[in-house]
């Protein structure tokens, strides 16, 4: 017997987490092994190491408790990679030395596996006086594309490209095109990026009064502050970014602010972190936990949840004193405070098992009960811990109770604190879990809602052929086990049929007792008016969010591929469909016309003739010309490349063009959109340095050949334009709630990106930005 809910998850599992030799030949040889590698790891701190060991076995058993990839993939293996998800590094000094050193830094915690988050604000704008060179400053956001080429090079332990975040005050005087930056398709691709909003820039939104842009004293510009806002708020309802993140509200509520200051987020905004500071994730899977699901006598198992929580902060202190670090200063802040971030997942699934629904007050009330629960128990279980090991070494308990998120804790474990102090300066924070959600048995994700109940997708199997699988949320597939073909009851929602102020509820429900933040993604309709998308904003800063992200599909962004039940004949069986035809969305990579799904992930047969062109590529200073041939295809009435071929007569180039043909041709026979193929390819940067060409800076010979690509998709009409996506998908039609068609994974080509928790992530293999 299996311990995996799903073939997914099996394979997740064997992707991401399972202990495997360079040569491939598994060590982890069941998912049992991966549990007892974790568990031995976490407990050899400890005195008693079986007991504990047998005991953080018993957490991880049957994915009660998950910890975050990072652990799950690295713990126990000896390798050199860090344990801690997403670091924020040092403040950037305005200086180019210091700027440097601040990149080398960055590239050092990226190559270990760590995920980075930067403030911004601290580098002088454009245009500002540089003294001693007779110069002026080029800005923030030109060092800010020397991050993004960095991050392009390096592959992150695990096979993850890094992550990062960038963050920009509300009053600096490039923040405005900092808003606007990534209205550049081909621009800072690998940054997630925030602004950092002030309580009186809030208040001047709302006075709709003058705002002073500002930098180490001197007032660039002066703009209304209501003005500014809606340039957020336009850039965010036209390209899903920059998210925004109440920083004041973050500080005042920090239960170490007497000893630090907060500027930055880790890349998905759930760790608000000083200089230096890393973060450690976990989530409690609370669908593991619901007794008698979908009975009048349904409830979660509140004993089991307290202990649980208390194992769990256990291994996750035990993580800190067994995880490397890429950097000294990275570890000294992590043991002066060994601050923690336990959250949930499940959390959609286990409200569905009680039958409430997502979004409704009783929900929202049901949520803020459990999490103060968590709360409770996670700062109890460290107190436990100070009095066995000692307090952190920051503790200070006068300062650290009067910090504004101590002050509504309850009165005994306060009082707890006091006497005995505690293990962590903080405890809790909500993650993303996109990829262990899907290890899990497909359970809903963090505290989102379920994004699709059921969608159909191609497993690869172990003698090279693929199958097609079901694959269903845990929830409805526990409702199918239980009620067989009974149609699911009407509080069976989804992500995409919420009003964008219930999931803002929902947000404001589980922060009340999240002492770091949460990463939620707010999905709003395409056809969202501006006003009523800008209220989401003012209702998450109204009710006591420590940020907002949202996502609106069009075509800039891409659309989440939802496919509602065609009014003729269900699209799935009948027990996937809920109570109306808007909350049956199934997410689908194409539809037939008579319903059923297709993943087309099989290669292109090669015709015997193909049309094609060859064009020439100088690059400066190399003594031969690199000839790049595209041969196109007709597929569905559309023109589309099909394979490329380079030569060179310059042998130093033999290997390397040999295997971009090779790749780049089995990338284009598989179809799908393709163009990221371009995008790739013209964002490599060669550290040796670049060419001018046709009086534009190409940062490499390979960003030059994307080019060439580019130009040929252009010319055949494929693209719409430099820097475009695709006019159509010339693969199939695509049935979607919006109209469009979406965007491939990069991974896997499958039609299922979808934004979770404030990344891109792929529903079909779990590939996600930010790891």
């Amino acid at each position: 017997m299996t311990r995996f809910a799903a073939p997914i998850a099996e394979q997740i599992w064997d992707m991401k987490y399972r202990f495997k030799e360079a040569d491939g030949k598994a060590l982890d040889e069941t998912v049992e092994d991966t549990w007892r590698r974790i568990a031995k790891a976490l407990a050899t701190v400890e005195k008693d190491k079986k007991g504990w060991e047998d005991k953080f076995y018993s957490a991880l058993e049957d994915f009660k408790y998950l910890p975050a990839g990072r652990i799950t993939a690295g713990a126990g293996t000896a390798r050199s990679v860090t344990l801690f998800n997403c670091f924020v590094m040092g403040t950037v000094p305005d200086t180019m030395s210091g700027i440097f050193d601040a990149l080398k830094e960055a590239a050092l915690t990226m190559q270990q596996g760590g995920g980075i988050g930067y403030d911004f604000s601290t580098i002088r704008p454009k245009g500002a006086t540089v003294h001693g060179v007779a110069a002026d400053a080029s800005g923030p956001l030109s060092f800010m594309d020397v991050w993004d080429a960095m991050c392009r090079t390096i592959m992150s332990a695990g096979s993850r490209r890094g992550a990062m975040m960038a963050t920009m005050r509300c009053d600096h005087p490039d923040v405005e095109s900092f808003i606007t930056a990534k209205s550049d398709a081909a621009r800072l691709r690998m940054f997630n990026m925030s602004v950092l909003i002030t309580d009186p820039f809030m208040a001047a939104v709302k006075a709709d009064k003058p705002w002073d842009l500002v930098f180490d004293g001197k007032v660039y510009q002066t703009v209304q502050a209501r003005d500014l806002w809606d340039r957020i708020m336009q850039s965010t309802y036209d390209y899903a970014e920059p998210g925004v993140i109440f920083i004041d509200r973050i500080n005042q509520a920090n239960n170490l602010s007497y000893c630090e200051t907060i500027a930055a987020t880790n890349p998905c905004g759930e760790q608000p972190l000083p200089p230096y500071g890393a973060c450690l994730l976990g989530s409690i899977n609370l669908a593991r936990l619901v007794a008698d699901p979908f009975d009048d006598a349904a409830k979660l198992d509140g004993d089991a949840l307290t202990d649980l929580v208390a194992t769990a902060v256990r291994m996750m202190d035990n993580v800190v004193d067994a995880s490397q670090f890429p950097l000294p200063e990275q570890l000294a802040e992590a043991q002066a405070k060994r601050r923690i971030g336990l959250g949930v997942t499940g959390l959609a699934d286990a409200l569905l098992m009680l039958g409430l629904r997502y979004g409704s007050e009783e929900a929202a009330a049901q949520t803020e009960a459990w999490m103060k629960q968590i709360a409770r128990a996670a700062y109890l279980a460290s107190v436990d811990l100070a009095k066995e090991k000692g307090a952190f070494p920051l503790f200070e308990a006068d300062k650290f109770l009067a910090s504004g998120a101590m002050q509504g804790m309850d009165e005994d474990v306060r009082e707890a604190i006091a006497k005995h102090g505690i293990r962590n300066a903080l405890l809790t924070s909500i993650a993303p879990t996109g990829t262990i959600s899907l290890y899990a048995g497909n359970v809903s994700s963090g505290i989102e809602p379920v994004f699709a109940y059921a969608y159909t997708r191609k497993v690869l199997q172990k003698d090279g052929t693929k199958t097609e699988e079901e694959v269903v949320d845990y929830a409805v597939q526990m409702w199918r086990d239980l009620k067989g073909d009974a149609d699911l009851p009407d509080y069976f929602v989804n992500a995409q049929t919420l009003a964008p102020l219930e999931h803002v509820r929902m947000q404001a429900a589980a922060q009340k007792w999240i002492d770091s933040s949460i990463s939620k993604t707010i999905n709003c309709p395409e056809d969202i008016s501006f006003d009523d998308f800008k209220e989401v904003y003012m209702a998450a800063w109204d009710q006591g969010c420590k940020g907002c992200t949202t996502y609106r599909p069009n075509d800039v962004t891409g659309s989440v591929l939802s496919v509602s039940e065609p009014e003729s004949k269900p699209l799935l069986a009948q027990n996937t469909a809920a109570g109306g035809s808007d909350s049956t969305a199934t997410q689908l990579a194409e539809v037939t016309s008579d319903g059923d799904v297709v993943y087309m992930t099989e290669p292109l047969d090669r015709p015997q003739e193909l049309d094609g062109a060859t064009y020439k590529l100088k690059w400066p200073d190399s003594e031969h010309a690199i000839y790049i041939t595209i041969n196109d295809i007709i597929h569905h009435g559309q023109r589309r490349p099909f394979e490329v071929f380079i030569n060179s007569k310059n042998m130093e180039h033999f290997a390397w063009t040999v295997a971009l043909t090779r790749m780049i041709s089995a990338v284009f026979r598989r179809g799908g959109d393709v163009t990221f193929v371009v995008e790739e390819l013209k964002a490599v940067f060669d550290p040796r340095g670049g060419a001018w060409m046709q009086g534009k800076y190409v940062p490499s010979i390979l960003a030059a050949i994307g080019g060439v690509i580019e130009k040929h998709m252009i010319a055949t009409g494929f693209l719409a334009g430099e820097g475009k996506g695709l006019k159509s998908d010339p693969k199939a039609d695509v049935v979607s709630l919006s109209g469009n068609r979406g965007k491939a994974c990069t991974s896997c080509g499958a039609y299922e990106l979808r934004m979770v928790e404030g990344c891109m992530t792929c529903g079909s293999c779990g590939y996600s930005k930010c790891g």
